[in-house]
């Protein structure tokens, strides 16, 4: 791997991180008008319709087990999504995402070789940070819908590898992606058709090539330059860069308590990373 590849690599991954923040941050303000679960809806549904419309996959060129693969993918897609959606509706979007992250941790660790257990220990310490339950202050709901997206996002990165090891470039996303518009339509689509305008129908354009469209195929491209032990340590960083979005864009001024929390998960997720490697090689 040269280090030409492995810069553009972790370009492509920094880039994503960056789109998939703004992209959650921006889509708060759809709240209001469509609330949290159309959100999400309307930048799967678009998603789907462009994976389609621009790969054009054909099912039967998969072979059976990629195919189902593919489809769990799509699930576990819509569910992260969702889930995260809702999430941030209720907690703050650097709390939000230093929980789901919960999830690559967990992956990490029961793939780690040496069972390290110090690196679950320190992201718990981050988790009470986080929500305080000293305080009795904690949004429940939101921090259960943030720790099911972790663990819809700790499916997505153990099916994310299987499919890609079966599948060039992104013709894995023109099926997982039209199966989790398929899947939020059924939970978001019929409390959130009646609510659309022209003016929000292209918003939601938008707001799906922000997330999920260019940064899924940019993850997708990032892992074909980086070894998974490298981006799982880049993407470690995305509480933090969350964090900062929140603040920028959503005003979300956080705690000197849930900073130091943050920084706990982040260093767990890191320190995870670095001792265990994951069964997939490089595709």
């Amino acid at each position: 791997m040269t280090s030409t590849s492995t810069r553009s690599g972790a370009a492509m991954a920094l880039v994503a991180m960056l789109c998939v923040q703004l992209g959650l941050a921006l889509s708060v303000g759809l709240f209001d008008r469509i609330g949290p679960d159309g959100a999400a809806w309307l930048r799967l549904a678009w998603a789907g319709v462009l994976l389609l419309v621009l790969v054009r996959p054909r099912p039967s060129s998969f072979a059976r087990p990629t195919l189902l693969a593919g489809l769990a993918l799509g699930v576990a897609t819509a569910g992260m999504t969702m889930l995260f959606m809702a999430a941030v509706a209720r907690i703050p979007l650097g709390t939000a995402s230093a929980l789901e992250f919960i999830g690559p941790l967990g992956v990490a660790v029961a793939r780690g070789r040496g069972g390290n257990k110090a690196w679950p220990a320190l992201a718990a310490v981050g988790v009470l940070l986080l929500t305080e339950p000293w305080h009795g202050g904690a949004d429940l709901v939101g921090v259960a819908c943030a720790l099911g997206a972790a663990a819809c996002w700790a499916a997505y990165i153990l099916l994310t590898q299987k499919v890609g090891d079966e599948v060039a470039g992104v013709r894995g996303l023109a099926i997982s992606m039209p199966t989790a518009a398929l899947v939020a339509t059924l939970f978001g689509g019929p409390s959130s058709v009646g609510l659309l305008t022209w003016e929000l129908v292209l918003v939601g354009l938008g707001l799906a090539l922000l997330l999920p469209v260019i940064p899924f195929s940019l993850e997708m491209l990032a892992l074909r330059r980086l070894t998974t032990t490298a981006f799982g340590t880049m993407m470690s960083f995305e509480p933090v860069i969350a964090l900062v979005t929140g603040f920028l864009v959503l005003h979300q001024v956080p705690s000197l308590t849930a900073l130091a929390g943050v920084g706990f998960v982040v260093v767990a997720c890191i320190g995870a990373e670095r001792t265990g490697e994951r069964a997939a090689a490089v595709v």
